[in-house]
């Protein structure tokens, strides 16, 4: 099954991935089904027959305000029509799949239907649903399933580990059956009457170790009701200052990656312990708070919901590193990279429970305490989390590089994360014939994001922690860094920045969007970034839809590479941010226009990457295979276009933000 023929539903930490017939397989690999919560599956299996057979796909299912419906029927011929047909409504709340199934009976007389649901609860962390084949040991894990009046109760245990999923049913089965392990079926023997109908409502809790309790509600019209009610206050698009020579497509983007942005809402915690709302990745396997996912949505979003920004930099403080772990990566003041609650994690069999391996997340951190202070004028944040900035700024001097390498610099963690910028998977930092830096590397975009951080952290020291001399220490620090970006990474040749610099200092000479960060953040003077922003919109480049990850025409490129060819909308909407800047304005309406429309044939809803072909090839953008949707940035990604359109129509090119 493709990820074309799967829906999901999200809703504050719990999400679901549905067939087009409501249904769940058990499937693994890189588009496992299943109904999820805080990285485990709950539910693996959701299989329904009717008489015995399952019924074939009238209407697939589709997610629509909240909740999402398909039709059903068995299989029939045009003078035998189907005898019944089946209407299926799903919602997800946090912590729970709700269901109503309904049977229409089509014909004039009484009928028994049976209706049967095969259902089964493997619990599989997230880690072992991907495709990578990879066996953790459980030696004392243990699942157990019991019937109950109103349905079935699974439970899974290992250690100090215990969660569990129930599902109970209104009315309840007729009978119960043993269909493997732990795998069972329900029975429902239902009475239609002529041209009536009747109903079974579902619910099915994660009960994940940890969690809190799963949301009440058993009305799947209701719960999505009230989550896109929910939504729509949050979301108040029409207020959105969209310009009236907006490409058509961007308001709807917006409007769409709005909601996707309240769905994708997680729970976390500031360092007072107070319960914050912040932005996960996205799903299928990142619903969790990720440090530089977090941070680049909150810019995004900034000029429209400044409290997720607010938000995100109290949690992010909350879990700053403040001691050495190696096998983490944690350091005191680094900024976490990933945050995960799945057993696995909760076992450290992977590293991730609190993982630190990103060279990106500190410098954004500062920059967005210092954008959210001057885009709000509140002052707020900064002066409640001065420490924790200043702690950044120390782990940016020592243990991140700038003294000892003169750049921000990570070194492949071979149990963790090779690449730690944004293009995080093995051999993205390549030079042009795809041979992988080595380490220490220093990636080109995050030089900029620490240009920025320390010029916007000191603003924060001068005008808001009475601290001129630290202000002044890190202007010249600034000032330095810039001057030295100048001569080592520009490429001469290609009159465009180097990826990156490798361990031995070797210029890394893969052509990469990342260059279009750097207008973003200012390092570059105004000559070059506009250089470099004309380069990016050029055909190797820009396929049309977007700006591909590597330029096309280099050994290293493939259109369907994760990250050497591919395109990704949020690293537009950053480049689109930084062509701004500089008031590029024709380059910043080709952009965004391209991207709007990109969105209009998805729905609405911009997916987290696309392949690279060129617009030519098709009339419609080629989908990656394995992309996560929703997702975080990419929901984002439209806000930031505005602000870029916003920008350059009111003449404010120039400015950080």
């Amino acid at each position: 099954m493709s990820t074309t023929d799967t829906t999901v539903l999200v809703h504050e930490g719990t999400f679901a991935v549905l067939g087009a017939d409501g249904g769940l397989t058990g499937r693994r690999g890189s588009s496992p089904d299943g109904l999820f919560r805080r990285d485990a599956r709950h539910l693996s299996r959701y299989e329904l027959t009717v008489d015995g057979a399952a019924p074939q796909v009238l209407v697939p299912l589709r997610e629509e305000d909240g909740g999402a419906t398909c039709v059903l029927a068995p299989a029939g011929t045009r003078d035998t029509p189907p005898a019944h047909t089946v209407v299926r409504d799903l919602a997800v709340v946090s912590g729970a799949l709700v269901e109503r199934v309904r049977l229409v009976n089509n014909g004039p007389g009484a009928r028994t239907a049976r209706l049967a649901l095969l259902v089964d609860a493997d619990f599989a962390d997230q880690f072992e649903l991907r495709s990578d084949h990879r066996v953790y040991a459980k030696d004392d894990a243990r699942r157990t399933v019991r019937a109950e009046a109103d349905g079935l109760r699974w439970t899974y245990t290992r250690g100090t580990w215990d969660s569990a999923t129930t599902l109970t049913a209104s009315p309840a089965p007729a009978a119960v059956e043993e269909a493997g392990t732990t795998a069972r079926r329900l029975l429902w023997d239902l009475d239609l009457p002529a041209l009536g109908s009747a109903e079974v409502l579902l619910r099915v809790e994660a009960r994940a170790h940890g969690a809190a309790e799963p949301a009440p509600g058993t009305d799947p019209t209701d719960i999505a009701a009230r989550a896109h009610a929910d939504a729509d206050a949050d979301t108040d698009a029409r207020s959105l200052p969209v310009p009236p020579q907006a490409p058509p497509g961007l308001a709807e983007a917006c409007r769409r990656g709005l909601d996707d942005l309240d769905r994708l809402r997680v729970t976390a915690h500031g360092p007072a312990g107070e319960e914050l709302s912040v932005p996960a990745a996205g799903v299928p396997w990142f619903l969790t708070l990720f440090g530089r996912d977090s941070l680049l949505t909150s810019f995004f979003v900034l000029p429209y919901r400044p409290a997720t920004a607010a938000a995100t930099l109290r949690a992010l403080a909350a879990l700053q590193g403040i001691a050495y772990d190696a096998e983490r990566g944690e350091e005191p003041g680094r900024i976490v990279h990933e945050v995960r609650h799945g057993e696995l994690a909760h076992f450290r069999q992977v590293p991730y429970g609190r993982y630190y391996g990103s060279v990106d997340a500190t410098p954004l951190f500062l920059a967005l305490l210092g954008a959210y202070t001057e885009t709000t004028g509140d002052p707020g944040p900064a002066r409640e989390l001065e420490r924790h900035a200043r702690a950044a700024v120390d782990w940016m001097h020592g243990d991140g590089g700038l003294d000892a390498h003169g750049y921000l610099v990570y070194r492949p963690d071979p149990d963790g994360l090779v690449n730690q910028n944004w293009k995080d998977s093995a051999g993205a930092i390549c030079f042009r014939d795809g041979t992988q830096a080595e380490g220490p590397v220093a990636v080109v975009e995050a030089q900029g994001y620490a240009y920025d951080a320390l010029l916007r952290t000191a603003r924060l020291a001068r005008e808001h922690w009475d601290d001129p001399a630290y202000a002044t220490r890190l202007e010249e620090t600034a000032t330095a860094l810039r001057a030295r970006f100048a001569r080592d990474f520009w490429l001469a040749d290609e009159d465009f920045p180097a990826l990156a610099l490798d361990g031995k200092g070797r210029q890394v000479d893969g052509l990469a969007s990342d260059a279009g960060h750097l207008l973003w953040s200012g390092i570059l003077d105004e000559d070059r970034a506009r250089r470099v922003g004309s380069r990016l919109l050029e055909p190797d480049f820009f396929t049309g839809w977007a700006v591909r990850t590597l330029a096309a025409g280099q050994p290293a490129h493939h259109p369907l590479s994760y990250h050497r060819g591919s395109a990704w909308p949020h690293d537009n909407a950053v480049i689109a941010l930084g062509l701004a800047r500089y008031g590029m304005e024709e380059a910043v309406r080709t952009l965004t226009a391209a991207l709007a429309e990109t969105a209009a044939h998805h729905g609405g809803r911009l997916p987290e990457v696309l392949a690279g072909y060129d617009r030519s090839l098709h009339t419609r953008p080629v989908p990656y295979p394995h992309a996560c949707s929703p997702q975080a940035w990419a929901a984002a990604t439209p806000l930031a276009l505005l602000t870029s359109l916003r920008t350059v129509g009111e003449g404010t090119a120039g400015t950080r933000g």
